[in-house]
C-alpha cells in the first residue's frame, strides 16, 4: 500500500517509452512524485519504488497549542481547581515510584496553586508537618516525616491544604492511608 509517500520510477534497463501514469499525470525515468493512492497504471517492466513511509503507514496527525493559554486571576476556575488536589500515592503501600532510594520515602501531593499552606494532622487532630509553597510549581513532596524529622507511623492521616483566592481563604481536606516499611539497609 502507497499512501503519501515520494516515489522515484526505476527501471532494470533503460531504454525508450517507460512510463507510469498516476492521478492523470505520466511521469518518465527519473522523475519522482507523492502517491496519494494505490492506483498505477504503466508498462510491465516499469517499478515504482516508495521511500520508507511515513509512521509505518499509521495514521499522522498534527496539532498546535497555538489557543491554549493559562488563564490570571480566574477566580471560578481557581475554586473549582481546588477539587482536583491529590495525595498520590494514595494508599501508600510501603513503596512509591517517586522514592529514589531505599532510604527514600515520599509521596507527592498535586495540582496545587501557586501559594499554599499544607498541614498534616493524625485522626486524633496531632499537627505532624507543616508546609508552605510559594512557587510555580504544582505539586510538593512529602516526605513522610513529622516537622522534626521522625518518620510518621502507618496509619490514616488528614491533610488540609489552606490558599487564598480573591482574599477569601479556601481550603481542601485530603484523606491519606499509609503502610510504611521499616528500613532494610543492604550495607552498613
Amino acid at each position: 500500500q502507497i499512501h503519501n509517500a515520494k516515489c522515484q520510477l526505476t527501471y532494470p534497463k533503460i531504454y525508450g517509452g517507460k512510463k507510469v501514469t498516476h492521478a492523470g499525470t505520466n511521469y518518465e525515468v527519473g522523475e519522482s512524485f507523492v502517491a496519494t493512492t494505490t492506483s498505477f497504471t504503466g508498462n510491465s517492466k516499469s517499478r515504482v519504488i516508495a521511500d520508507m513511509p511515513i509512521n509505518n503507514f499509521n495514521p499522522v496527525y498534527e496539532f498546535n497549542t497555538t489557543d491554549l493559554v493559562s488563564e490570571i486571576k480566574n477566580n471560578e476556575q481557581a475554586k473549582s481547581a481546588l477539587d482536583l488536589i491529590n495525595v498520590v500515592p494514595n494508599p501508600y503501600y510501603g513503596y512509591s515510584e517517586y522514592e529514589t532510594s531505599q532510604l527514600d520515602n515520599r509521596v507527592k501531593i498535586t495540582n496545587l496553586p501557586n501559594s499554599a499552606t499544607i498541614r498534616i494532622f493524625t485522626v486524633s487532630g496531632t499537627l505532624l508537618k507543616t508546609i508552605k509553597k510559594s512557587d510555580d510549581l504544582t505539586s510538593v513532596d512529602w516526605d513522610l516525616k513529622n516537622d522534626h524529622g521522625i518518620p510518621v507511623a502507618s496509619g490514616l492521616y488528614v491533610i488540609h491544604v489552606r490558599t487564598t483566592i480573591d482574599g477569601k481563604k479556601q481550603n481542601k481536606i485530603l484523606k491519606w492511608f499509609g503502610v510504611l516499611r521499616p528500613i532494610d539497609l543492604d550495607t552498613f
